[in-house]
């Protein structure tokens, strides 16, 4: 099949109800393999298409009710496939507020504009000489009124201004200067006197000036070299060096610095604002993916540090899965420093709950506690001690969710169990959390909140597919994201499971209020039972592909309580089993998953030691090797925490010996790294690593 008929059927999957998780994995023979980000794409293009169609017959409705539809505008319009070109052929035809050059036509100037226009006349001031009467006083006035009617033809013709438009955005240079009385804000102080090429400018740079210039720090403009622009319309319109072609002269410059050069610079910023915000959007999906990515310590007993220096670190303990079982408050630190009574009650709660990993968070004495943990407490039993980013823990705490789950208990017990609970299960946990306040990305609220919103769902509801979930461990926050399962229906799914007891087959779900055969066909393949009555039920195979795979185990000889894992598979010629809407990539992903059913393609969770004595950034020593971890990727480079409570930045062209164009190339967050000291900047929180090697 070819592309197109791929996308074709792409869309044709979307229009019947299929979710774009369930596309990418369930339909690959009919989209020729796209992923989710290509199949996401095809349907944000055929949305914008749509509505340009729609834009197209409002256009041709209103101008044809104008009586001014011709042929030739006709096609051009249905052929046209750029908004913006749409819209400038439309221009002329809508309807206008009161303008220089409206109240010019209602002085009668209009016929004096088209005779100049056609730069016939040697002699305007004569010819002028018989507008003058009524409103027009006198031949000045008569001409300068005909010079804004033409300015207004001029700003009005589609072939010009696309011309002009393509020179703000080729050519076009982004200015910027501080404003009167902000010269103390230093944040902004790189963009004080500021210029480049607009299309040469990067995305960060460029939504840092314009914040500078929401702020009220900054002024901005872009423009390309005044004369090049005028000089190109001057191209266009200016056919006659005579006395009326210098009345068109006059009305190009009056149409570029009155009616075009504001327009066009706003198109200009949009335009390059929104490749920026996509850009820093694609940053924030990469962090974000790569975070709940992040691999878990599974279902272990675990202790959950909060930690906290004057009002203490709240303690709590946790079953295998995820169920709060005592909590408490202890002080090993300043200025109470019962070190003595914090140990003995971690070490109670330890052999008490038969804890195997302890998690304690990196925020305010983070640092302070994990060391004490690993040095001075309960080493009985072989428990782990672990690290654990709680950035958004604290949003979720305070959320709807965390009190309907905990109402009786206060923000910093939910924080403590999040914390908990974000190194059993990153990715079960951080869907409970609004993407945007999980602290990874760039300039993420800089940029276009709705679509910054909806892409980060698409990435959370793709990254929870791709790993699969536990039908009866999952909570409904989880639930919410797996392929065509909605909110209503993932609380209906828990409350069956509730009334009902565990589910033992995937079957059971078509009895699940508001999930109907549609519902069960999208989510099916990313529910996990794990200890049912069919053993593919744990896997990621499609129910509708069973009766196919036991076919294929009949013809092997394998009996059904010996399908999984199964080796079995490494013999079995798959192209035998090809046709009725099965092709090889799903005959391949099958006998993968046989191979190696439910694996969590998300690794194990793996203890992280900072450097010894290094808790400040007045520890810090220019040319320093340490031990850190990526906590954030720009592209400008790459945040490492060296365990100083502030992130040091390792620029793009520190990441390796080579040059390097996207940090990704290098690193991926969560990524245990060795770097640099090159620089401490204490009085603006800055410090500046390298993982060159020398």
């Amino acid at each position: 099949m070819s592309q197109s008929h791929h996308r074709t059927a792409v869309i044709r999957l979307l229009e019947e109800g299929a979710t774009i998780p369930f596309i990418a994995r369930y339909r690959k023979e009919q989209t020729g393999g796209m992923d989710e980000v290509e199949i996401g794409r095809i349907r944000d293009e055929h949305v914008q298409l749509q509505e340009l169609n729609k834009r197209k017959e409002t256009i041709l409705s209103t101008i044809g009710e104008l009586g001014a539809l011709t042929p030739e505008l006709k096609q051009r319009i249905e052929e046209c496939t750029d908004k913006s070109v749409l819209e400038d052929l439309y221009l002329p035809f809508k309807p206008k507020k009161k303008t220089k050059a409206t109240v010019a036509r209602e002085k009668g100037l209009e016929p004096l504009a088209g005779a100049l226009m056609k730069q016939e006349l040697n002699d305007p001031e004569s010819y002028a000489q018989r507008f003058v009467k009524g409103e027009v006083p006198d031949v000045e006035e008569a001409l300068e009124g005909a010079m804004h009617i033409m300015a207004e033809w001029i700003s009005e013709r589609a072939y010009a201004r696309n011309k002009l438009r393509g020179m703000f955005m080729r050519n076009g240079t982004i200015y910027s200067a501080v404003a009167k009385g902000k010269e103390d804000a230093v944040k902004f102080a790189d963009y004080f006197d500021y210029s480049s090429p607009i299309r040469r400018t990067p995305g960060h740079r460029l939504l840092a000036m314009l914040r500078g210039e929401a702020e009220g720090v900054l002024k901005v403009h872009v423009e390309p070299e005044r004369n090049e622009a005028l000089d190109m319309l001057n191209g266009i319109f200016v056919k006659q060096r005579n006395a009326s072609g210098s009345w068109v002269e006059k009305a190009v410059k009056d149409a570029y610095m009155r009616l075009l050069r504001g327009p066009m610079e706003t198109e200009t910023r949009q335009h390059y604002r929104s490749l920026a915000e996509d850009d820093a959007i694609v940053v924030f999906e990469q962090n974000l993916e790569q975070l709940l990515m992040a691999p878990p310590v599974g279902q272990k007993a675990t202790l959950a540090i909060d930690p906290g220096f004057r009002t203490g670190c709240k303690v709590v303990c946790l079953d295998e899965l995820g169920n709060l079982r005592v909590n408490a408050t202890i002080f090993p630190h300043p200025p109470q420093k019962q070190k003595k009574e914090a140990a003995a009650k971690i070490s109670q709660f330890v052999e008490a709950y038969k804890i195997d990993v302890i998690a304690v968070g990196d925020g305010t004495a983070g640092r302070e506690t994990l060391d004490w943990v690993r040095q001075d407490v309960y080493k009985k039993r072989p428990v782990e001690v672990y690290s654990v980013n709680e950035d958004g823990a604290s949003i979720y705490s305070a959320s709807a969710v965390a009190r309907e789950e905990f109402p009786n208990y206060d923000v910093t017990v939910r924080g403590a169990v999040s914390i908990g609970r974000r190194l059993m299960d990153p990715m079960g946990e951080l869907v409970k959390i609004d993407p945007k306040s999980i602290g990874v990305g760039q300039y993420q609220h800089d940029v276009d909140q709705r679509k910054l919103q909806d892409r980060l769902r698409a990435t959370v509801e793709r990254v929870v597919n791709r790993v699969g979930v536990d039908l009866n461990l999952a909570s409904e926050y989880l639930l919410r994201y797996i392929s065509g399962i909605t909110p209503s229906v993932a609380a209906n799914i828990v409350d069956h499971r509730n009334s009902g007891g565990a589910f033992q087959s995937r079957e059971e779900l078509l009895q699940v209020k508001g999930l109907g055969p549609k519902a069960f066909e999208q989510c099916a393949g990313f529910l996990r039972i794990s200890g049912g009555a069919e053993p593919l039920d744990n896997s990621s195979i499609h129910p509708e592909r069973y009766a196919l795979v036991k076919r294929m185990a009949k013809d092997a000889g394998i009996s059904s309580e010996a399908l999984l894992p199964g080796s079995w598979m490494d013999g079995v010629e798959l192209s035998s089993y090809l046709g009725d809407g099965v092709g090889l990539p799903t005959l391949q992903d099958i006998a993968r998953e046989i191979q190696k059913p439910g694996r969590d393609p998300r690794g194990k969770a793996r203890s992280f030691r900072f450097a010894e004595g290094i808790r400040q950034m007045s520890d810090l020593r220019i040319g320093m090797k340490l031990p850190g971890k990526v906590s954030n990727i720009t592209r400008f480079g790459a945040f490492v925490d060296i365990g100083v409570k502030q992130d040091g930045l390792v620029h793009v062209s520190k990441l390796a010996n080579r040059f390097v164009s996207d940090p990704l190339e290098v690193v991926r967050l969560g990524q245990e790294v060795e770097v640099t000291v090159l620089e401490v900047d204490e009085s603006r929180n800055r410090i500046n690593l390298s993982m060159v090697e020398a």
